[in-house]
C-alpha cells in the first residue's frame, strides 16, 4: 500500500506539472524576411529602439543612406565592412562609432543605380547589400544576407533645386517640346494594370506585369516595340549570368518554354504602349534573390505595317505557333528559326527613313530607340514559411513550414486531449486515495 500510495502521489505531482504547461506558447522571434526587406515599408522584424534601421536623404545630385549597425533590431551589431551600396558594391563613406551608424553618399548615377522615367517623375533605384562575412569559426554563419531597396523620386516637370531658374528666352516646357525628344520607360504594374506596384514581395510562381511606353509629346503617331529584354543580376545586361526574355526583334522566347505563361498582352492599350507578362524566376545559386531586366525599346510610324524586324510575337502553346500582337503571322516565322536579321538594304536604313512622305521627315526625332532598365525586382522567401530564423545565444534557428505547422497543431490537439483524460483519471485516483487515507 505504501508503494502504491507513493506511486499515486508522484503521478498526481506529474499531472499537476503537465497541466500547468502551455504547449502553444512558442516564441518565434523575428518574422521578417531580410532578403526582401523594403526600406520605408513596415517590417515584421523588431525595429531599432528610437530610430529607423535605414534612412535616406534624396538630395539634388546625390543620395545619402544611413544604416544602423543593429540592422535587424536583435541587439547584435553587424560589421560595417559587410555593407555595400548598389550593384557596384560601393563602400561606405563614413562610420559613426558613437551612434553605431554607417553612411553612404553617392551621386544619383553612381554605384550602378537605375533610373526610371515616368510621365511625372524620375525614380532612382539602388540597394543596400548586406553580405555577412564568416564568423570567427569559418564553418558557421549566424546571420542571413539581406538586400534593402532604396528609391529617390524627383518631379520631372518641376525644378529640383531650391533656387529659381529664370530662362532668358523660353521656359522648360517650351524648350523640351521644341526638341521633340522621346521618353522611353518601363513600369511594373499590378494585376489589373491600373497602377504601378512595388518591386518587392514577389514569389516564385507569381507574374511580372511589365508595361513599356513612350511619351510622344507632340509627335506624329508612333508604334512602340520591345526589341529585346535580358535579365541579369546587375543593370548591365551583358553581365554573367544573364537570361534572354525577348529576343530576335520582338520574339518573347521565354514563353516558348513548357513551364511558363509569358506572353504579350493583346490588344495594345494604345499604339505607343506595349504590355507583356513573364513568370517570376530567379538565378540558381544566387542568395540575393533579385533580378534586373534591361529592354531595348524602339518606335516606328504608327501607319507602318509590322515586319520581321518590328514586331511583338508570343508563342501560343495550344496552337503550337507564334502569334503577333498585330500584323500577319508570317512576320513571326523567324522566331522559330532564330534568324530575324533584316536584308542588307533595310539594315542600312534608319527605321524612320521609311516614313510616308518627305514632309513628315522633319518631325522625326533623332533618338528612336533606347535601352531601359527595370529593377531590382526582389523575391521573398518561400510563401509556405511560417516561422523565420531566430538567433539565440548559441545561434540556433527555428524554421517551421506550413505543412509542418499543421502537423504541429494536430499533435498539440491530440496531446491536449490525452492530458485532459490523464488529468481526469489522476484526479479521481487522488480523490480516492485521500478518502482511503
Amino acid at each position: 500500500r505504501r508503494g502504491g500510495g507513493l506511486a499515486l502521489g508522484l503521478l498526481c505531482w506529474l499531472v499537476a506539472e503537465v497541466a500547468s504547461y502551455t504547449p502553444w506558447d512558442f516564441s518565434w522571434g523575428a518574422r521578417g524576411d531580410p532578403s526582401a526587406w523594403s526600406w520605408g515599408a513596415e517590417s515584421h522584424s523588431r525595429a531599432v529602439p528610437g530610430s529607423q534601421p535605414v534612412t535616406v536623404q534624396c538630395q539634388e545630385a546625390q543620395l545619402v543612406v544611413t544604416v544602423h549597425r543593429d540592422l535587424f533590431g536583435t541587439g547584435r551589431l553587424i560589421n560595417a565592412a559587410d555593407l555595400t551600396l548598389g550593384p557596384a558594391a560601393c563602400k561606405h563613406s563614413s562610420l559613426n562609432a558613437a551612434h553605431n551608424t554607417v553612411t553612404f553618399a553617392a551621386g544619383l548615377h553612381e554605384c550602378g543605380s537605375v533610373v526610371q522615367v515616368t510621365p511625372d517623375a524620375l525614380i532612382y533605384r539602388t540597394l543596400i547589400n548586406y553580405d555577412p562575412s564568416p564568423a570567427s569559426n569559418p564553418l558557421i554563419i549566424r546571420t542571413n544576407p539581406a538586400v534593402i531597396p532604396i528609391e529617390c523620386h524627383y518631379p520631372r516637370r518641376e525644378n529640383v533645386s531650391s533656387n529659381a531658374i529664370r530662362p532668358t528666352w523660353a521656359p522648360f516646357s517650351s524648350t523640351l517640346s521644341a526638341e521633340e525628344r522621346l521618353v522611353f520607360s518601363l513600369r511594373l504594374m499590378n494585376e489589373d494594370w491600373s497602377a504601378e506596384r512595388p518591386f518587392t514581395g514577389f514569389q516564385l510562381g507569381d507574374i511580372l506585369n511589365i508595361q513599356a511606353e513612350v511619351s510622344t509629346e507632340s509627335h506624329v503617331p508612333l508604334r512602340l516595340f520591345v526589341d529585346s529584354c535580358v535579365a541579369a543580376l546587375s543593370p548591365d545586361g551583358d553581365s554573367s549570368p544573364h537570361y534572354s526574355i525577348i529576343d530576335f526583334n520582338g520574339c518573347l522566347v521565354d514563353g516558348r518554354l513548357d513551364d511558363t505563361s509569358s506572353a504579350f498582352i493583346t490588344p495594345r492599350p494604345q499604339e505607343d504602349m506595349l504590355r507583356f507578362r513573364i513568370d517570376v524566376f530567379r538565378f540558381a545559386g544566387d542568395t540575393r534573390n533579385l533580378i534586373y531586366i534591361t529592354c531595348h525599346l524602339k518606335v516606328t510610324p504608327a501607319d507602318q505595317a509590322p515586319d520581321p524586324q518590328n514586331k511583338a510575337c508570343s508563342f501560343n502553346k495550344a496552337r503550337n505557333t507564334w502569334v503577333p500582337v498585330e500584323g500577319t503571322r508570317d512576320i513571326c516565322s523567324c522566331c522559330e528559326t532564330g534568324n530575324c536579321e533584316p536584308p542588307a538594304l533595310s539594315r542600312r536604313l534608319n527605321p524612320l527613313e521609311r516614313w510616308p512622305g518627305r514632309r513628315f521627315r522633319r518631325d522625326a526625332p533623332e533618338e528612336i530607340e533606347a535601352d531601359v532598365v527595370i529593377g531590382p525586382v526582389l523575391l521573398s522567401a518561400d510563401p509556405g514559411a511560417i516561422g523565420e530564423q531566430r538567433e539565440g545565444g548559441d545561434g540556433a534557428a527555428v524554421a517551421v513550414t506550413g505543412a509542418g505547422m499543421g502537423l504541429v497543431c494536430v499533435a498539440v490537439a491530440v496531446a491536449l486531449a490525452g492530458v485532459a483524460v490523464a488529468v481526469g483519471i489522476a484526479r479521481r485516483g487522488c480523490a480516492r486515495g485521500s478518502a482511503g487515507a
